[in-house]
């Protein structure tokens, strides 16, 4: 069987110990593991259930008499004390797990037994110790109440324990606590530190009613005493909260029964007259402010007497047309034919873009050509050697 480890419903290993073990020899003491509330044993067979009736019930079968609960666990949502019988007193002592407990937490576990002691002294109520699994924290403090108070053997402490709880201790940190460490005093252990709380609940619950089904009971019984509120008198003008019309007087009501539905003369709206109409209805003598006006021209659209920007003269001539004249509109020729666009010609005819022949007829860019007609050589350069009288003799 899968064991349920989730964080709200029964506690992680729960069910790998026993619900109850023995009462210690010559003690008052009796271990167990944490009783649930009725909504977590629901997550469980009906066989492993574990609750205050059970635990009252298992102590009863062994002849014995509970009095007292020291419920040791970090939390308190295991149970609380409305599932605890009022024939118990509870007392809640934050104590974390995995950890040795501090001084204050063993003599506020001294404080709670000595009391309980000392005020059932003529009977012999037991004192039942729990943690989570009734094993650890719970073993160590009721070991060290036996070695601190009435001085038995740490040793002989442990195995007491071990043999009526019916499992060992697993805390090593614990055993060595309890073997070698030292013990705590007991000053101030005679003190009331807090006084127990009863429990609340009267009888035992049902195993077939819940929170949740208890939740459900108030609602639906909420609803029916909704459904049948009475009906106004007859003769006033009260309808319900949809509108309808109250039905008559002495009929029977049935929240989840279908009625027909009204029909349409019941529904038809009253003649409206002329002094009743609504403000904001159109006239008909009231024309839209947007509508478009009858005198009205749209100021986008082209006027009659307004002739258009672009459109051809009446004298049908492009502007861009030649002139009748076939004058240019650059302007006339001038009269000595020379063009407007470059400077006129010199006198001589010669161009002004380049030195004049030379007088012989010979071309600046190159020797004369011999008589031959064949062409020289080039010409040596101007500053050549050669051609310098330094270079003679």
């Amino acid at each position: 069987m899968s064991r349920p480890s989730k964080k709200r419903g029964v506690p992680f290993r729960w069910l790998d110990y026993s619900a109850v073990g023995k009462r210690l020899d010559g003690t008052r003491f009796i271990a167990f593991k944490v009783p649930l509330k009725q909504s977590l044993n629901r997550q469980l067979p009906a066989s492993d259930a574990f609750g205050p009736w059970e635990l009252l019930d298992t102590v009863n079968k062994e002849k014995q008499e509970l009095g007292l609960i020291i419920d040791l666990t970090f939390t308190t949502r295991y149970y609380s004390l409305q599932d605890v019988p009022e024939s118990l007193l509870v007392v809640k002592i934050f104590t974390a797990g995995h950890e040795v407990p501090s001084d204050d937490t063993i003599l506020s576990f001294k404080r709670a037994v000595r009391w309980f002691l000392r005020d059932n002294a003529e009977n012999d109520k037991l004192i039942g110790v729990h943690c989570t699994h009734g094993l650890n924290r719970t073993g160590y403090l009721m070991c060290r109440y036996l070695i601190d108070v009435d001085g038995m053997d740490p040793t002989e402490a442990v195995e007491l324990f071990n043999s009526s709880r019916g499992h060992t201790v697993e805390r090593q940190n614990y055993l060595d606590d309890l073997q070698w460490g030292p013990k705590r005093s007991n000053e101030g252990m005679e003190e009331d530190e807090q006084e127990p709380m009863r429990g609340l609940a009267s009888q035992r619950p049902s195993s077939t009613t819940s929170d949740s089904d208890s939740r459900e009971d108030r609602l639906s019984h909420l609803k029916d005493s909704q459904n049948h509120r009475p009906f106004p008198s007859r003769g006033t003008n009260q309808h319900s909260h949809h509108g309808l019309p109250s039905p008559p007087v002495g009929a029977s009501f049935l929240p989840y029964q279908w009625t027909p539905p009204y029909t349409d003369s019941q529904w038809r709206r009253p003649p409206c007259s002329e002094d009743s109409r609504s403000w904001y209805a159109p006239q008909e003598d009231r024309r839209s402010r947007y509508a478009p006006q009858e005198d009205r021209r749209s100021r986008y659209a082209p006027q009659e007497d307004r002739s258009f920007r672009y459109a051809p003269q009446e004298d049908g001539r492009c502007r861009y047309a030649p002139q009748e004249d076939g004058r240019s509109r650059r302007g006339p020729p001038q009269e000595d034919g020379r063009s407007r666009r470059g400077p006129p010609p010199q006198e001589d005819g010669r161009s002004r873009r380049g030195p004049p022949p030379q007088e012989d007829g010979r071309s600046r860019r190159g020797p004369p050509p011999q008589e031959d007609g064949r062409r020289g050589p080039p010409p040596l350069p101007r500053y050549s050697a050669r051609w310098t009288k330094e270079s003679i003799g």
